[in-house]
Parts: structure tokens; C-alpha cells; sequence
């Protein structure tokens, strides 16, 4: 059985984090969010130890470290603008860290990712879903079974709505969001490449 930490907790992407640690036979060990509203974990993990303040989290995982409660992965599911530091966290912890997109919002900040993941042993995680989506799938088999070395001229169309929330939250702040290239666009650029190859 794997023992995971969730750091963002009572986010909106949380509970997929959950549902993935529970239908998989991990375990929730503790969890962190600065915000309370996180009865969701009843639904999954009643036993698992929760906290508002980062200092206290890092206190308990540090000391489960050589149990059988040690941490061995941490989800990460805060805004992005604090994905960098909280994988910096889970590394540092001993622990392999699953993360959503994007990593870093500066493309610089992901050598010292790769710099702990060397001097830790442990890794980083992204998650890649539209690598899942069963029409993504159709698609690249489509590709694949054409001609090879085909160029293919693409052209990617996303329209949303969002409502007046969207601004006012860190997501409309594109200091902690990296704007919708890093928000939103990370996900499409791992799809074309994943799917049609290298940019050329």
C-alpha cells in the first residue's frame, strides 16, 4: 500500500486526487489547506490527519519518516504559482510528488526541480490527461497508422466561458496563474506534440 499527503485539499481538483489514492489502494495519511472546507475527505480517507498550516503538516510527515505511515507520495494540487515550492517539499520529504500542471510557471525553476530530483533520488509527476481522453487516443492511432513523416498543418481552437469568479480568483491573476499559455495551454501543447510529434 502507497501512503500519500495532499498539500490543496480543499481545491477543486482534490477530490479526482481522492477518488485516483482510494481506487488505486493508497492510502491518505494527512492533508493540508489553508482553507477548511474539506469534508470531502470523509467521503474517502475519515482517518487522515488534516492541517491549515504548513508548518504543523511538515512537522507530522516528518516525523512518520521510517514508519509504516511515512509518506510515499505527495499530491500536489495548489495554484501554480506554489507548485514549484510544494514539489520542492515533497522531494525533500522522501517523497515521489504527483503534481498537476504546470510544474513551474518559469521555465528556469524546472532545473532546480531536476536538481532535487537528482540529490533526493525521488521524482516529480505532471499530470498529463488529455493523453487519456478517449478521442485524444483515436487520434494519435489515426496518425500513427498514416503515412509516416507527414507534416501536419494544425490548428487548435479552445473557447470557454468563465464566469465573474474566474477574475477575482488567483486563476484571472496571471502572476499566479502564468496566463492561459501555462494555465490551460500546457495541457494542448503535451497533446499536439504527444500526438503529432516534435514542432518542426
Amino acid at each position: 500500500m502507497n501512503n500519500f499527503a495532499i498539500i490543496g485539499v480543499a481545491g477543486y481538483i482534490a477530490p479526482r486526487h481522492l477518488r485516483a489514492i482510494k481506487d488505486t489502494g493508497g492510502k491518505l495519511i494527512s492533508a493540508m489547506d489553508r482553507f477548511d472546507s474539506v469534508g470531502i475527505i470523509d467521503s474517502f480517507f475519515p482517518q487522515a490527519a488534516f492541517f491549515t498550516e504548513h508548518e504543523l503538516f511538515d512537522r507530522h510527515n516528518s516525523k512518520l519518516r521510517g514508519t509504516r505511515e511515512a509518506i510515499d507520495h505527495v499530491s500536489v494540487c495548489t495554484p501554480n504559482y506554489l507548485h514549484d515550492a510544494h514539489c520542492r517539499y515533497g522531494l525533500r520529504l522522501g517523497a515521489d510528488v504527483i503534481c498537476e500542471k504546470p510544474l513551474v510557471l518559469n521555465p528556469w525553476n524546472i532545473d532546480a526541480l531536476q536538481e532535487i530530483e537528482r540529490e533526493t533520488g525521488r521524482r516529480v509527476y505532471n499530470i498529463l490527461q488529455l493523453r487519456l481522453h478517449d478521442s485524444i487516443v483515436a487520434l494519435k492511432k489515426k496518425i500513427e497508422a498514416g503515412p509516416s513523416g507527414k507534416i501536419y498543418d494544425v490548428d487548435l481552437t479552445y473557447i470557454t466561458s468563465r464566469g465573474n469568479w474566474y477574475y477575482t480568483s488567483w486563476k484571472g491573476d496571471e502572476r499566479k496563474s502564468g496566463g492561459i499559455a501555462t494555465n490551460i495551454g500546457v495541457h494542448f501543447y503535451d497533446m499536439l506534440t504527444w500526438v503529432f510529434g516534435s514542432v518542426r
